[in-house]
């Protein structure tokens, strides 16, 4: 097999066939889990298969996608805010999914809007793990969001689970 020549340029077919390899190779190496870098990860494995990862819901037309200006109206906005709900991702995949990749296990806690509200509450402070409330309100909120997108794209009523009284499960 041919090696990446001048600097990390792959200069012919056999390299690149052979680079390929190696990337699968690498990747299949990953733990006993599929990481979303994973090209096709197996539903039956991955811990996020309840709910497999999308392609985000950018618009296709130019228009559109700049009517969400993602980085320019949200990045920029909030880059050390955003930091910190990440950081609040790691700690909390770390506590509830020790040894695995980071990812959100959506089964394990359906309570955003609960935590949320307990977290707001103590805003302006850190919880026992460190971690800001005020990051940890953000990223309930977040998730709440997530979940009504996903439902409503799923052509449910809520995102709730049935475990709140939401106008979708009331009697």
């Amino acid at each position: 097999m041919s090696e990446i020549k001048d600097g990390g340029r792959i200069e012919d077919l056999e390299d690149l066939e052979g680079w390929e390899r190696a990337r699968r190779k690498k990747k299949k190496k990953m733990s006993g889990l599929d990481h979303p870098d994973v090209d096709h990860p197996d539903p039956a494995v991955a811990p996020w298969s309840a709910a497999a990862p999308k392609v985000p819901a950018l618009p296709r037309d130019a228009a559109g996608r700049k009517a969400a200006p993602v980085c320019t109206g949200v990045l920029d906005y909030f880059p050390d805010a955003l930091v910190e709900v990440a950081r609040v991702s790691k700690v909390g995949n770390d506590q509830h999914n020790p040894g695995q990749p980071l990812h959100w296990a959506k089964e394990k806690s359906k309570d955003e809007a609960d935590a949320l509200v307990r977290h707001l509450l103590e805003r302006g402070t850190r919880d026992a793990d460190g971690m800001r409330h005020s990051a940890k309100v953000a990223w309930r909120a977040l998730a709440l969001l997530q979940r009504e997108i996903d439902a409503e794209a799923a052509g449910t009523d809520c995102a709730c689970s049935g475990i709140y009284t939401c106008e979708g499960h009331r009697a």
